[in-house]
């Protein structure tokens, strides 16, 4: 595994398609919708890959009172570096990797609770987006926005490539989608705008 990459949270619960994970306070860009993550499976020298695909704070009573007291800005500031905030991060699977193959598939079991989440270092998102058989794994799950989940993917994915290789990994990207959306022109079209947009 890379060295120096960030750890997200913990997980609270899980499955093998997906699984939610509790953590203090966001960092800047940490948790991020579409940023690839990594947990460690049950299994030793496996990893469970997945996608970040909603960030939750929750409900709090002491932040509803704070609030109707309008506090000076220094305090609220405080409040939010220093207190422990509930933030639930919800990951979809899109595979694992045993030893040196990964695999873009549901792992036969999920992380196990408390362990720690890590989003992927650049090197990582690489090896992983190598291939693209992870979208149907995202278009086949009607409970997340899978359309966006797959443009802010790629766009990490392309991020992750040297300048010079990102509009030929996304050209592919985008032949990979029109054939498996090939039946829903409109959807298809949505989709290849995303990625048009996409800083290159």
């Amino acid at each position: 595994m890379a060295d120096g990459v960030i750890p997200v949270g913990r997980v609270l619960r899980a499955s093998n398609r997906g699984f939610v994970v509790g953590c203090r306070v966001m960092q800047p860009d940490i948790p991020a919708f579409g940023s690839f993550v990594r947990a460690e499976g049950r299994a030793p020298e496996t990893t469970i890959y997945g996608l970040i695909y909603d960030v939750v704070v929750q409900d709090d009573l002491f932040v509803r009172r704070f609030i109707i007291a309008d506090p000076p800005e220094e305090v609220v500031r405080d409040q939010r570096e220093n207190r422990q905030v509930p933030i639930e991060v919800s990951v979809l699977t899109v595979g694992y990797r045993e030893s040196d193959h990964i695999f873009h598939a549901i792992p036969p079991q999920p992380p196990v609770t408390m362990d720690t989440l890590y989003q992927c270092s650049p090197e990582e998102v690489m090896a992983f987006t190598q291939r693209f058989d992870y979208f149907r794994l995202v278009l086949s799950r009607p409970e997340v926005p899978a359309d966006d989940l797959l443009a802010a993917s790629l766009q990490v994915a392309a991020v992750a490539r040297p300048a010079q290789e990102r509009e030929d990994f996304l050209v592919e990207a985008g032949r990979e989608l029109a054939r498996l959306l090939a039946g829903d022109l409109l959807r298809l079209d949505g989709l290849l705008k995303r990625l048009r947009s996409v800083d290159r």
